[in-house]
């Protein structure tokens, strides 16, 4: 089967993969958004006692946080050095994710209908086919659950602030991080999702103020969104 990845991407995160956990590091904003996006999933669909599926997990921040709050969490990523410094901090954390080298879409093919939560969270803009991804969740949730996307929109503020603000003026990124061509509308990721059997429960935004060097969640979508579907029961 043809992989629904950049070679590229995977290198770029393989090469930053050992700073994964360094909250300096150019995953710094990751860490800082990390505890935004664990309420949300945690207060739309409950993780204690739920079975997770992270897509694009990377080093791990957002899967073991899930872990942490009562949820049985695989993580599937197709960088081995990310995964790899994922399972070394598990013996720092003790924390207990099970990491899987898999794509979203083989993934789905062994273990439809599997998981109560689905989160394919700062992933689908850096993949070739995002609608073959967001089938691969809505494929890998049983009916009922839910799964959790985040990205950034494509228009003119997303490019000033995710693009020039974030990787040339803040430094806040790694230049090169993003490429502007891969966002996405909320509407072409709302468009994947209903094609795909998946109802739109939320569409939030996520916000940075350069001022605070704080992030938070509301009703501006222009540069970073989420998004919360269900699968139909």
């Amino acid at each position: 089967m043809n992989m629904n990845a950049d070679p590229a991407e995977l290198q770029k995160f393989s090469e930053l993969a050992h700073r994964w956990w360094d909250t300096t590091s150019e995953f710094k904003p990751l860490h800082e958004i990390n505890p935004l996006r664990l309420d949300w999933i945690d207060r739309n669909a409950g993780l204690a006692g739920k079975r997770v599926l992270d897509i694009g997990c990377g080093g791990g921040i957002l899967s073991e946080s899930m872990a942490a709050a009562g949820a049985q969490v695989i993580g599937i990523d197709l960088s081995e050095k990310a995964l790899g410094v994922a399972r070394l901090h598990l013996f720092e954390s003790g924390q207990k994710v099970d990491y899987h080298h898999a794509s979203a879409e083989e993934f789905a093919a062994q273990h439809a209908g599997e998981f109560d939560i689905v989160t394919c969270m700062e992933m689908l803009e850096h993949v070739p086919d995002p609608a073959s991804t967001v089938a691969a969740c809505a494929q890998l949730v049983r009916p009922g659950g839910h799964v959790f996307f985040s990205t950034i929109n494509r228009n003119f503020k997303a490019y000033l602030f995710a693009v020039l603000g974030a990787e040339y003026i803040l430094k806040l990124l790694p230049r090169g991080t993003h490429d502007y061509v891969r966002f996405i509308k909320p509407s072409e990721l709302a468009r994947h999702c209903r094609q795909a059997g998946l109802e739109i429960a939320e569409l939030l935004g996520m916000s940075y103020s350069p001022l605070t060097s704080v992030y938070s969640l509301g009703n501006d979508t222009d540069v970073n969104y989420l998004i919360h579907a269900k699968r139909a029961a």
